[in-house]
């Protein structure tokens, strides 16, 4: 039904644009619309139909626009699966998503996937053109929607799937950002105190005659290699920065070093290995409960694990499973989930509800998460104290340390 037009063959489909036009109506009232068509003579044609006398009509423009998130994804795929559950057809769903559109770069690339649809393609091949946006795992989910003649169902469920997921990195992320901010800007005052503030107080400490506290010696000696060596210091620590983090985008075995070693970290460790269970899981369930064989699904769930060990982990998985391996054993053997998901996994399998027992298991994990985040912030906040009264209050209370001295003679 909704797909009926991307199935047509393509001989029978011209590929039409979207055009923007300005006219008057019969009153002479201007009026302005958006209407596809294969020229812009049949445009015209059209409105002269309709009694409207034509002023302007163009081809639409989506100009350059802001880059494409994972949240306009989301937006997008719940937009089409709401449109479609109320029985409005593929290709108008997409006409009204990108009339829509705040963000000019999504509405082009709704359009070109709509100009595939229409001219015949399915709507997954229509999305594998454009692996950037859409993952394996969403193609294939949709392809499974459009072979079992409920594509609104999928599309449902795969915004759900997306929204659950960008939530959860959401989360992920807000745990990490308080903490990095205030190490930047520490490290700003720190950086600006060495190299402008703690040159003037020598300046004046120079004329005291007499000598200056332990404390104030070595902030002093700190500054005066900081401002010698400054430019060597800039360009070593972001020469490290940007070196290192083309090499983790380059070198797998660097990326699987460093999400095991962010697995070992206290705390935010655990908050990552969480949020990866959960995300594990509930991409399991969502391939799972769309009809997709274990093995093919495994192959989706190690892409989307957003982690190398649980990425290596789930091709274990796989590759135990094609051999006939229960999951259950599977995921025994490779050590990375604890006992409660694993049993959980077991029971699924044995009740033939693997999907269900999947989504109670990231359901589970998504809320532990959220309790740790939400324990996170109030734990960080007094060691954030404590590490700025160290730092920036320590070379303070040194730089003021001869000043107390003098006033303490002078008293």
């Amino acid at each position: 039904m909704a797909t009926a037009a991307a199935r047509r063959p393509a001989k029978q489909q011209q590929k039409e644009i979207l055009f923007v036009w300005e006219g008057k109506d019969k009153s002479g009232k201007i009026v302005r619309g958006e209407m596809r068509a294969a020229t812009e003579n049949v445009v015209q044609a059209s409105l002269r139909r309709q009694g409207i006398s034509v002023l302007k009509v163009k081809k639409r423009s989506f100009g350059r626009g802001a880059k494409i998130h994972e949240r306009d994804i989301a937006i997008f795929t719940r937009q089409l699966a709401t449109m479609m559950r109320a029985g409005v057809p593929l290709l108008q769903s997409f006409d009204i998503a990108i009339k829509g559109s705040g963000n000019a770069s999504m509405a082009r690339l709704m359009n070109d996937i709509r100009n595939d649809v229409e001219t015949g393609t399915s709507l997954s091949q229509a999305l594998r053109k454009k692996p950037l946006y859409f993952d394996t795992l969403y193609c294939n989910l949709v392809q499974a929607g459009e072979q079992s003649g409920a594509l609104e169902n999928l599309l449902d469920r795969l915004a759900t799937y997306k929204e659950k997921i960008l939530a959860i990195k959401s989360k992920i992320k807000s745990a990490l950002f308080y903490p990095a901010a205030v190490v930047v800007v520490a490290s700003a005052v720190v950086t600006v105190m060495m190299l402008f503030v703690i040159p003037q107080f020598k300046s004046v400490f120079s004329s005291f005659g007499a000598d200056l506290p332990a404390p104030t010696l070595i902030v002093i000696s700190m500054s005066d290699f900081f401002v010698a060596n400054a430019f060597l210091l800039f360009i070593i620590v972001a020469g490290t920065i940007i070196g290192s983090v083309m090499a983790y985008k380059r070198s797998p075995h660097m990326q699987a070093t460093m999400d095991r070693l962010i697995l070992q970290v206290p705390v935010i460790g655990e908050i990552i290995r969480k949020a990866t269970i959960a995300r594990w899981t509930r991409t399991l369930a969502t391939m799972f409960a769309a009809g997709v064989p274990l093995v093919e699904a495994l192959d989706s769930v190690a892409g989307a694990a957003g982690n190398r060990v649980y990425q290596t982990a789930t091709r274990a998985i796989q590759n135990e499973v094609s051999t006939g391996t229960s999951l259950t054993v599977a995921m025994q053997g490779v050590q990375v989930f604890p006992a409660m998901v694993v049993q959980m996994i077991s029971i699924g399998e044995e009740s033939g509800q693997l999907d269900g027992m999947c989504s109670k298991v990231a359901d589970f994990f998504e809320r532990e998460v959220d309790d740790m985040v939400a324990g996170l912030s109030q734990l960080i906040e007094p060691i954030i104290i404590v590490f700025l009264g160290v730092v920036i209050g320590g070379m303070v209370v040194a730089m003021y340390l001869p000043i107390f001295k003098i006033g303490a003679v002078v008293g």
